[in-house]
C-alpha cells in the first residue's frame, strides 16, 4: 500500500488572518487542493490529511477525499506524523508539507519509484539553494546522507551547505513506526524534527529537485502572491502549450480549473475562473471576464462579464455586454453593447443590439430586441417571466411588462408598454397620443 500524509496543522501565523495556512486560496483554489489534485495523478492509494489549527475548514473543503488524523498541539512535523500513525497502512508513506502547491505529480512519482526500487528506509527530495538560508542542510559523508541539521541547530561551516531538506520524503512503514518514537526535542526549538529520523539509520536514498520553484515557502501574504504568479504563469504555459493563442499572457489570468480547446484565442486582458470551458475557434477578450461560464465553438466574448452562462455556437457578445444567472445566448445570437441578460433562454438568431435588459425570459429564434427595449420582471415583491415567440419583432424603447406573452410573428410598436399578452401576427401599440400645444415652449425658455 502506498499512502500519504499531508502535513496541515499549522495555523500560519505570519500570514495574520484566522485562515489556516494551506486552506488560504491560490486562484481562488485552496492551497492544499493542489497536492490534492497531484497526488490524484501518483501512484499514492491513501491519504492522511494532519490537522489541528480550524481543523473543520479542512473537513469542508476535501470532504470524503482523505482520512483525517489531529495533531492536538503543534510540537513539531515527528509529532504530526505521529498522529496520523494509527491510519497507515502496510507499505510505505510520502510525507509532504501542505504548503508546497507547486508541487508536481512527476516528481511524487519519481521520488515512490526510487523507494520501491531500491527499498530503503528513507528516500528523500533535496535541492541545491544558492542562499539555502531557513532550510535544513544535507550532511553527507562519503556522498552518503548521514543527517539533516536545521537551521538553527546547524554549525556554522554546516550553514555553508547549498543542498537541502524539501521536507518532502517517503518511508518504509515499518521503519517508520519504530523510529518516530525514538526521536526527542532536544533542540533549539524544542520541537520533534521528522528529520530526526536518519539518526536512526544509514539506509537512505534520496533524488534531486530540479526545478526550484515548487519549494517556494509560502510563510506571509506577500509569499503567497509571488506563488500565485507562478501558478498564474503555469497554467498559461499549459494552455499555450496545447494551443490555444494567449495574447500579451502578462494581462491575462486563467485559473487552475479552465479547460480550454486548442484553437481558441484569449486576448489581453481577460480573467477566466470557475469551472469555465471553452470550445475550438471561440475568441474571448480584450478585457473580459468569464466564470463557471460554458462558450461555445467560435463564439466571440469581447469587452464583456459571463457568469454562470451559456454562450452558443457563433454567438457574440459584447462590447459591454453582461450575462449571468444560468442565461444561455443561443447560437448565431448577438448580444450588443450594454445589454444585460439574466436567468433567460434565447433562441438561435436572435439580436438584442444594444442599451436593452432581458431578465426572467424565454425568447425564442429570430427575434429582434429594440434598442432600450426592457423586460419588467419585478413588481417590488416577486420576480415575473416574459415569453416571447418566434420572429418577433420588438421596437425601441418598449416594456414588456411580465407576466406576459408575446406570440409567434407579432410586432410590438417602439415606444409601448405593453400589459397583455400578444397573439400571433398582431401589432400591439400601446403609447398616449402626441399632443403639441402651440407656443408652450416659450415659458420654458
Amino acid at each position: 500500500m502506498i499512502n500519504a500524509i499531508v502535513l496541515a496543522a499549522g495555523k500560519g501565523t505570519r500570514m495574520k488572518t484566522d485562515l489556516p495556512k494551506c486552506a488560504f486560496p491560490i486562484l481562488e483554489k485552496p492551497m492544499i487542493n493542489y497536492i490534492m489534485d497531484a497526488l490524484d495523478k501518483t501512484k499514492v492509494e491513501k491519504r492522511i490529511v494532519v490537522v489541528g489549527y480550524k481543523k473543520e475548514v479542512f473537513y469542508d473543503l476535501l470532504k470524503n477525499n482523505c482520512v483525517f488524523a489531529t495533531q492536538e498541539n503543534q510540537l513539531g512535523t515527528a509529532d504530526a506524523v505521529k498522529a496520523a500513525l494509527n491510519y497507515l497502512d502496510d507499505g510505505i508513506t510520502l510525507i509532504i508539507p501542505g504548503d508546497t502547491p507547486l508541487i508536481n505529480y512527476e516528481k511524487i512519482n519519481s521520488l515512490i519509484e526510487t523507494e520501491l526500487a531500491l527499498k530503503k528506509d528513507i528516500t528523500i527530495l533535496t535541492t541545491f539553494l544558492d542562499n539555502p538560508t531557513g532550510y535544513g542542510r544535507i550532511i553527507r559523508e562519503n556522498g552518503k546522507i548521514v543527517r539533516i541539521a536545521e537551521e538553527k541547530d546547524a554549525y556554522e561551516d554546516e550553514k555553508l551547505i547549498k543542498e537541502v531538506n524539501t521536507g518532502i520524503m517517503v518511508v518504509d512503514n515499518k521503519f517508520l513506526k519504530e523510529a518516530i518514537h525514538k526521536i526527542d526535542n532536544n533542540n533549539f526549538k524544542k520541537e520533534y524534527y521528522l528529520t530526526d529520523l536518519l539518526k536512526f539509520t544509514t539506509d537512505i536514498a534520496s533524488i534531486i529537485l530540479d526545478d526550484n520553484d515548487i519549494l517556494y515557502g509560502i510563510n506571509d501574504l506577500y509569499a503567497l502572491s509571488r506563488v500565485e504568479d507562478m501558478v498564474r504563469r503555469n497554467i498559461l504555459k499549459k494552455h499555450m502549450l496545447n494551443g490555444v493563442n494567449i495574447i500579451n499572457p502578462e494581462s491575462v489570468t486563467i485559473y487552475p480549473d479552465v479547460v480550454i480547446e486548442d484553437g481558441v484565442t484569449i486576448l489581453q486582458g481577460s480573467f477566466i475562473s470557475g469551472n469555465t470551458i471553452i470550445k475550438k475557434g471561440a475568441i474571448i477578450g480584450p478585457n473580459s471576464e468569464l466564470h463557471n461560464a460554458n462558450v461555445l465553438e467560435n463564439a466571440k466574448v469581447k469587452h464583456s462579464v459571463v457568469y454562470d452562462s451559456r454562450i452558443g455556437k457563433g454567438a457574440t457578445v459584447g462590447p459591454f455586454a453582461h450575462i449571468r444567472m444560468n442565461a444561455i445566448i443561443g447560437e448565431g445570437n448577438r448580444i450588443g453593447n450594454f445589454v444585460e441578460v439574466k436567468n433567460s433562454i434565447l433562441g438561435t438568431t436572435t439580436k438584442a443590439s444594444h442599451l436593452s435588459y432581458l431578465g426572467d425570459s424565454e425568447i425564442g429564434n429570430n427575434v429582434n430586441i429594440g434598442c432600450g427595449s426592457i423586460t419588467v420582471n419585478y413588481d417590488g415583491k416577486k420576480k415575473s417571466k416574459t415569453v416571447i415567440g418566434n420572429n418577433v419583432f420588438v421596437g425601441c424603447n418598449s416594456n414588456l411588462i411580465a407576466p406576459i406573452e408575446i406570440k409567434d410573428n407579432a410586432f410590438i410598436a417602439a415606444g409601448s408598454t405593453i400589459t397583455d399578452n400578444v397573439d400571433d401576427n398582431d401589432l400591439a401599440i400601446a403609447r398616449s397620443r402626441q399632443i403639441n400645444k402651440k407656443g408652450y415652449a416659450k415659458k420654458y425658455k
